[in-house]
């Protein structure tokens, strides 16, 4: 009897053993705002990095992502934010995992936050981009300012995301609230609807509405533009007197997920290798200490507008409450 006794308890001590670790499970689900050639990019190396791990990334647009990571809190099914604006990411620290074990020195000091519960992945700035054929056909003038914009010849002609779905909305508006103070910055923009195709709920929509033919003026994101011309697409990229809008994109852990060997491993990955891939491939903006842009046709020296308070949510939340588009 006291042998069998010995016996049922090692079984049960077995199973116990088998039970734990079939709980760490190798799939790691990752959440981000990225386009969709970055993801393809990231979806094909972490494949090859890790070819026995289960490696799903699941794109939001970011106002989208940023609200249902606030409602879904730590039981997210995301083990790995891979790309989100700061500002969010802010909104959402008490889910956040500490980050202070993995090195954070190699990025510019002013883009990691001392908290160290995300770190950056890329800083996105905006430009405006032109398809001049467009404008051409339709006896449009090339516009010089944010002011020409209004203009009624431009009716239907100007595409510009919704800033309370994209981070790139967001931010050309933030930087004409500081540009014009606020009450002008929303008058502006009562005259410029009118002229807007499209408010397009992601960052790349306009773009896409210019490589279309669907509209000939688009506020968007530099690095998708000189993709698009590097690709063949024959647009213009151009800046008003304002400057370059921005904000800063970052990455991180969901609370909890951080013990999972998988996960430690995908998001060291992704950190120090897929990060820099990203510059030198599509996001050349500053991140990394001594960073050296390579990508053709990038824009050198340019001005960068005025963008105190980007990473305030609570002024960003009072922000988009006025925005009504």
């Amino acid at each position: 009897m006291k042998n069998s006794i010995v016996f049922l308890c090692c079984v049960l001590a077995a199973a116990g053993v088998f039970v734990s670790c079939k709980k760490e499970s190798n799939k790691v689900v990752i959440y981000s705002t990225s386009e969709d050639y970055r993801i393809e990019h990231f979806q094909k190396r972490f494949n090859e990095q890790f070819p026995d791990y289960d490696i799903v990334i699941n794109y939001y647009p970011t106002g989208n992502l940023a609200a249902k990571l606030k409602a879904e809190g730590a039981s997210t099914e995301c083990d790995i934010i891979g790309e989100l604006e700061a500002g969010y990411m802010e909104g959402i620290l008490d889910n956040l995992a500490d980050l202070s074990s993995y090195d954070s020195s190699v990025f510019l000091d002013e883009l990691v936050p001392g908290h160290r519960k995300y770190l950056p992945l890329y800083r996105g700035s905006g430009c405006i981009l032109l398809n001049e054929e467009f404008l051409r056909t339709r006896d449009m003038p090339v516009p010089s300012s944010y002011q020409d914009l209004l203009d009624p010849v431009y009716r239907g002609a100007l595409s510009m995301p919704n800033p309370k779905s994209s981070s790139t909305g967001y931010f050309f508006l933030k930087s004409l609230v500081n540009a014009l103070g606020e009450d002008a910055a929303f008058a502006y923009f009562d005259g410029f609807a009118r002229n807007v195709l499209q408010f397009t709920s992601s960052g790349s929509g306009p773009v896409n509405a210019l490589v279309q033919g669907e509209a000939g003026i688009a506020l968007g994101m530099t690095f998708q533009a000189v993709t698009t011309i590097n690709n063949g697409v024959p647009l213009t990229i151009t800046y008003f007197a304002e400057g370059s809008p921005y904000s800063v994109y970052a990455m991180g852990i969901i609370k909890g997920r951080e013990t999972r060997k998988a996960v430690r491993d995908v998001f060291e990955f992704y950190l120090t290798v897929l990060n820099r891939e990203d510059k030198e491939l599509f996001a050349p903006e500053p991140v990394f200490k001594n960073q050296v842009n390579t990508v053709p046709n990038y824009p050198v020296n340019v001005k960068v507008a005025d963008m105190r308070g980007i990473e305030n949510l609570a002024e960003k939340e009072r922000l988009l409450e006025k925005w009504k588009y």
